[in-house]
Formats: structure tokens, C-alpha cells, sequence
């Protein structure tokens, strides 16, 4: 999904979000004592834009926004979120989110809660609002440290916005990175071989 989302769109599917129905179990823990922070991607790691460099904003203390649409912070047992937005002079944006949890088990059951959350967004999205058709596709894993799922999420409205994201949910040890990238338009506009390069550099950039 665009991360200049139109407003209209972000309302029919903010509760798509709200209704994921998946929660951890693991025990409750709070922020995360950490030794080092997990480094995260620069603007020119991000899939080459044809027109337009990236730029990348601070890295920041919290869940993003921008990960509304499928993900959500309900149940998680952890609340040690970082991210940072990346944006170009058009109609395209992206943004990384870092999670530290408190085990390796712990992240172990927080990514693969991510990807199933991922997994099921469109179907989710279509259930909450009739003016929206949604698809996802899976892009398969990759080999990089403990392992990442690379997906896609397509959707187009009633009054005709089309979008196309990509979303990949990895994993180091203890700790999370969920990645997307966004811009209007469908499956053949997303740059899905740049991506997982992007998702293996942010994987294995965490510590």
C-alpha cells in the first residue's frame, strides 16, 4: 500500500488491523534492556526507484502507522519498537520496524505471528469493507540468519485507487524486523527481486 495512502482508503481499512485475531502467548515483558541497537536500512538500500532517490527519515521509538493496514500491536507481549519511514519525490514509500524481544523463542513466535498476520491481510481486508478487493501472493523465504517471508498485498477500491506493497517479516536471535515497501499501482509494478535483496541486507544488518 502507498505510504501517501488517500484518506478515504485508510478509513474503509483501519479495522482490518483491529480484527487480526492472533495473540502471542508467551509471558508478558516489557521494553527490552539492549547492549547494542539493531542497525536498520539506509535510503540506498531500498529497491532503485526509476525516477527518484529515497530519502530516509530519523529512526524512531515506536510501532509504525504505516504497518497498520496488516499489522498491529494487540497481544504482543513486547513493546520495544523502533522504525524508520523512507519516502521519494513520488508516489512511493517504504518503512522498516525492529522488534526486541526477550528470547530467541519469543521472536521465534513474534515472526511468524507477523507473517501470519501478513498472510491473512487480504482476506481480512475484504471482510471489513465491501468497496475493496484485496490479493495477496507469496514470494517464498529467504536464507539469511534465522530466516525471512517476503509477500505481496495488492488492492484496488470502488472509485478505482489501485496499490501494490511488499511486505517480508525476518529474524535474528531475539529480535524482529518487519519491512515494506509501497506505490500505487499492481503485482507488475513491485520490484520483487530488488525487495528480497532489501529484506536479506535488513535481516542481516540487526546485529
Amino acid at each position: 500500500m502507498s505510504m501517501r495512502i488517500r484518506t478515504s482508503t485508510v478509513t474503509a481499512l483501519t479495522c482490518a488491523a483491529l480484527t487480526a485475531g492472533a495473540v502471542l502467548t508467551a509471558p508478558a515483558a516489557g521494553a527490552v534492556p539492549r547492549t547494542a541497537e539493531p542497525a536498520f536500512l539506509s535510503a540506498s538500500q531500498l529497491p532503485p526507484h526509476p525516477t527518484s532517490s529515497w530519502t530516509a527519515g530519523p529512526v524512531t521509538d515506536g510501532f509504525s502507522d504505516e504497518l497498520g493496514l496488516c499489522l498491529s500491536t494487540e497481544g504482543v507481549p513486547v513493546n520495544d519498537y523502533r522504525h524508520r519511514r523512507f519516502w521519494t519525490d513520488l508516489d512511493t514509500g517504504a518503512v522498516q520496524l525492529t522488534v526486541v524481544t526477550g528470547t530467541a523463542a519469543q521472536a521465534k513466535a513474534l515472526a511468524k505471528h507477523y507473517d501470519d498476520l501478513i498472510r491473512t491481510c487480504a482476506d481480512r481486508i475484504e471482510e471489513s469493507s465491501a468497496d475493496v478487493e484485496a490479493e495477496g501472493r507469496d514470494y517464498g523465504t529467504l536464507p539469511v540468519e534465522e530466516g525471512a517471508h517476503v509477500r505481496g498485498l495488492h488492492t484496488e477500491t470502488s472509485w478505482g485507487a489501485t496499490d501494490i506493497a511488499l511486505l517480508s517479516v525476518g529474524r535474528d536471535g531475539r529480535t524482529v524486523t518487519v519491512v515494506k515497501w509501497g506505490q500505487m499501482g499492481d503485482f507488475r509494478n513491485a520490484p520483487v527481486a530488488a525487495f528480497k535483496k532489501t529484506t536479506s541486507t535488513a535481516v542481516a544488518k540487526l546485529y
